[in-house]
């Protein structure tokens, strides 16, 4: 059993997804009640990927939410730190180009992508500022940033029974579809300690990007948050 901790020590929440990726694309589909399907296709639908155009999925995990950009006729490229994750995926989509790559470091030319998007896995990013910078250091002016991330749901009496799910049910559920369950109690204490709406909204601001904005999804479980690269 393998569990990270809170101050996300880049080797201990690879070796974490490492353990998962097997039954990760299955744990995450029963845990979200199926929801993780709706809120893949929102992703899609923001990053708006023409065909052609040049997309970074990072953390990508398996390659899941990659798939629909090489539909679309984009060349995307999945990437993400967890060599665990990275193999699961190379059986599961062999078509898609899957590349080792740590957010805060990436290893790609300057202006490279169109869009670059990461759907929940900016909270397990060591330094938040950083991925963010080199977010918009390898994206081309005028390019597209989308981040699908958890947050804070706005109601307040959902919130509450929403906690108690994060911290009672989701490592029970884990571990009957057969996850590491201590993983996933990692996961619910990282997303309780995340930043709100408006928080991530103001940290993708103070990296550089522009025309900052958020959607809430299902009463704000999850939050989409939009920007721009300024230039052209």
């Amino acid at each position: 059993m393998n569990r990270a901790t809170l101050d996300k020590q880049p080797t201990d929440v690879a070796r974490m997804f490492d353990d998962v990726a097997a039954r990760y694309d299955l744990t995450n589909d029963v845990l979200s009640l199926g929801q993780d399907r709706a809120w893949r296709t929102r992703v899609v639908h923001a990053v708006d990927a023409q065909p052609g155009q040049t997309v970074l999925d990072i953390a990508a995990g398996t390659g899941t939410s990659s798939l629909p950009f090489q539909r679309l006729g984009a060349h995307v490229v999945p990437a993400d730190f967890s060599i665990g994750m990275l193999r699961q995926g190379r059986k599961q989509y062999p078509t898609l180009a899957f590349t080792a790559a740590d957010a805060t470091r990436l290893p790609f030319a300057d202006a490279s992508f169109d869009a670059v998007t990461m759907s929940f896995g900016l909270r397990n990013v060591v330094r938040v500022d950083l991925a963010l910078r080199e977010f918009l250091r390898v994206t081309k002016p005028g390019g597209r940033l989308v981040i699908c991330e958890f947050s804070t749901p706005v109601n307040p009496a959902f919130r509450k029974v929403y906690s108690e799910y994060l911290m009672v049910a989701l490592p029970k559920i884990a571990r009957r579809v057969g996850s590491n369950a201590e993983s996933y109690v990692y996961l619910a204490e990282s997303i309780q300690a995340w930043p709100d709406q408006a928080g991530l909204g103001a940290q993708i601001a103070d990296a550089g990007w522009g025309h900052v904005e958020w959607q809430n999804l299902t009463g704000g479980i999850v939050a989409l948050h939009r920007a721009t690269k300024p230039g052209e």
